[in-house]
């Protein structure tokens, strides 16, 4: 049996491992343990409006897809308004963004209207690619939306070509792309983080690690359990965020992008959270449990904000109440101009396609 002696200096080596592993554990915090910036009340009502307009808007391509009037896929992003509400608005305005698939809601907050993205949608001619575009194509150049495509990942590259060209005209602009989880696992994503870093071009790499790639959870299909610590790999500052938290999305997109106009640098954010829906309208999610979903809906962004808001005295139930069935009468009647619009026919299809 150990002496008195022995026990002492074993306890107090445990006590000095378990403070540095402490420290440790502090340095390998996420930062979403950190202070959001508080929102004032007119920033927080603009926002949740933001928010509200966009679970509206997918709401409702959800019930045109289901009534035949959306043709092909269309990917929903119901749960994720704090990155489609709090990305954009932390940009300035003649900064670029390329989305993902699930953009909806990042194309409405950079400037286009809901009946700009549902007419496109709706395949209606006064959509913002002619309605020739569809779900997963929306391009909105009047405000610095180079648009998204159909393959996975492609915008990562084009956002790195097109910072650096901002960097050699000397403007004060950056680029933010939106991703996936499954997409840090393409080629191009490590290429263009690799000369995004060597180029020190202000890039913004936003990861909206929803936590499946289609079916597939990412802890089954990428080797890292944060994405964001791909970045060491490129000499790149990275970091990682609650993006259920509307402000600290904000906050933290504002404070890196602000730093980046005046030291030009490529950035890794990588944004925990959640789609409420399946991939895409085919997906009946059953790879996943009742007791997942309900455990992240209750982080849901809206709901959250607004108790912090009334909590803060700038929004009363009644009032969040009547701000809902605004929105809701503006995604309607935007939807019932687009069913009377001319549609663009099926021998229309090529017209834009090239050959040689």
């Amino acid at each position: 049996m150990p002496s008195k002696g022995v026990g002492s200096i074993v306890s107090i080596c445990f006590v000095i491992y378990r403070l540095f592993a402490g420290i440790e554990d502090i340095k390998k915090m996420p930062e979403e343990a950190m202070m959001a910036f508080e929102f004032g009340k007119k920033q927080s009502l603009e926002t949740m409006k933001l928010m509200l307009t966009s679970r509206r808007f997918e709401e409702k391509v959800n019930e045109m897809f289901m009534q035949g009037l959306i043709h092909g896929t269309t990917h929903l992003g119901i749960g994720q308004e704090a990155l489609h509400a709090g990305v954009s608005p932390a940009l300035d305005a003649d900064d670029w963004i390329l989305p993902n698939h699930r953009g909806h809601g990042h194309c409405i907050a950079k400037g286009s209207t809901p009946y700009d993205i549902m007419a496109e949608l709706m395949a209606v001619r006064d959509g913002v690619c002619k309605g020739m575009g569809g779900s997963m194509h929306i391009i909105d150049t009047r405000y610095k939306n180079m648009g998204s495509s159909g393959i996975v990942g492609s915008a990562i590259p084009l956002a790195a070509g097109m910072a650096l060209q901002l960097k050699r005209e000397g403007r004060k602009n950056v680029v933010c792309t939106m991703f996936g989880d499954a997409a840090s696992n393409r080629g191009t994503f490590h290429e263009a983080l690799n000369m995004a870093s060597i180029w020190k071009v202000p890039a913004l790499f936003l990861c909206e690690n929803n936590m499946y790639g289609m079916s597939v959870p990412a802890k089954y299909s990428v080797s890292v359990e944060d994405i964001a610590v791909r970045a060491k790999s490129y000499s790149m500052e990275s970091r990682i965020i609650d993006g259920n938290d509307v402000e600290l999305v904000y906050s933290t997109i504002k404070e890196i992008a602000d730093s980046m106009r005046e030291n030009p640098r490529p950035f890794l954010l990588e944004a925990k959270t959640y789609r409420w829906l399946g991939h895409s309208k085919s997906d009946r999610r059953e790879y996943r449990t009742k007791e997942e979903e309900a455990a992240w809906k209750k982080k849901c962004p809206i709901a959250n904000f607004k108790v912090k808001m009334i909590e803060r005295g700038f929004i009363t139930d009644k009032a969040f109440d009547k701000m809902k069935a605004e929105v809701e009468a503006e995604i309607d009647a935007a939807t019932e101009k687009c069913k009377g619009k001319d549609r663009v026919q099926l021998e229309e299809a090529l017209n834009y396609v090239y050959s040689s």
